[in-house]
């Protein structure tokens, strides 16, 4: 279906037939990276942008990209391959190539926390607000990431007569599927909008994380779902990206209300709160220590000068006369 032309009834006859990749100089690039990479560069600039507000600065975004990037990707891709081994197993140099698709979500978020968690044990820092963060860049990326697909024309859902149903024409016959690319998308983008809003109310460090889960869970049980493409368990008839979501509503939820309910957190407990009182206390030290060595120095001046500390004159006042100066007896 890569090549099919594609059709949305409900916008009337538009239909596009976009090739997967631009050619450069006879090299391919497919727009499922293209679309990836400028979901991933939104998510780094939403990131970076907020960074203070979670006790962190953009240099820390930058740093764990270096580390979060490399093994986001070989999560992802060994997520996919290990449960469409089938796809490799005569050929294994197949599994490196992934200009066509092949990355497992799940197997991406899995590979993105190690990564922080790698990152903050290295540099002392709260690896709970630091995916606080990171989770709503992961609704950019993966908002405009589905993207991706519909440019493969791939993770659409079964057939169906649904009012935005898409068409998929191949070889003069057409059909008309559930565009579950396009149902995430969308439902990432109003996790997006909603988690952002609500992150700046947050009590303690890795509510957002949880919300981040809860919502995606959600979305992603009921829509994977649709789809026809599903990773399986083995020889099962269990969905695994199903299963995991569910799994990760549930966790969510019970932390969430857990929080709400029984635990009393002190806004200081939060680390941007933590940070910020570290670098009053460290200006204050600063202004002390400087007013300390100001004193010194003035100190250190009178003294040169032949004053006490107190400012009292050691050599006397040259104009006046000293009682037992011989040189100004009475010579009369």
């Amino acid at each position: 279906m890569s090549q099919a032309a594609i059709s949305f009834p409900m916008l009337g006859d538009f239909t596009i037939n976009p090739s997967n990749y631009i050619s450069i100089g006879g090299f391919r690039i497919y727009w499922y990276g293209i679309i990836i990479a400028f979901g991933f560069l939104l998510a780094v600039i939403y990131a970076s942008k907020r960074a203070k507000q979670f006790g962190f600065t953009p240099d820390n975004i930058l740093d764990v990209i270096l580390l979060g990037v490399p093994m986001g990707i070989i999560g992802g891709r060994l997520y996919y391959v290990i449960f469409y081994w089938d796809l490799y197993a005569d050929d294994f140099m197949k599994v490196f190539d992934i200009r066509d698709g092949g990355l497992g979500m799940y197997g991406v978020l899995i590979g993105a926390i190690l990564a922080l968690v790698i990152y903050t044990r290295h540099k002392k820092i709260s690896f709970l607000a630091f995916v606080d963060l990171v989770s709503i860049g992961f609704l950019i990326g993966q908002c405009i990431g589905r993207w991706g697909n519909f440019m493969n024309r791939e993770a659409y859902g079964y057939e169906t007569d649904i009012f935005c149903r898409m068409g998929l024409t191949l070889n003069g016959e057409t059909i008309y599927v559930h565009p579950t690319f396009l149902y995430e998308s969308l439902w990432n983008l109003c996790g997006f909008i909603l988690i952002h809003f609500l992150s700046k109310k947050r009590k303690y460090d890795g509510e957002v994380f949880l919300m981040y889960l809860g919502w995606y869970g959600l979305g992603r049980m009921f829509i994977e779902g649709l789809r026809t493409d599903s990773i399986y368990f083995f020889n099962t008839g269990i969905r695994v990206s199903q299963m995991v979501a569910a799994i990760s509503l549930l966790v969510s939820l019970v932390l969430l209300i857990y929080n709400r309910v029984k635990v009393k957190h002190d806004p200081m407990d939060l680390f941007v709160n933590r940070v910020r009182a570290q670098q009053e206390a460290a200006a204050v030290a600063g202004i002390e220590l400087s007013g300390t060595e100001d004193a010194d120095e003035q100190d250190t001046t009178q003294q040169e000068e032949g004053q006490g500390s107190d400012g009292e004159d050691l050599h006397g006042d040259p104009d006046e006369t000293s009682p037992n100066d011989p040189s100004q007896e009475d010579k009369s």
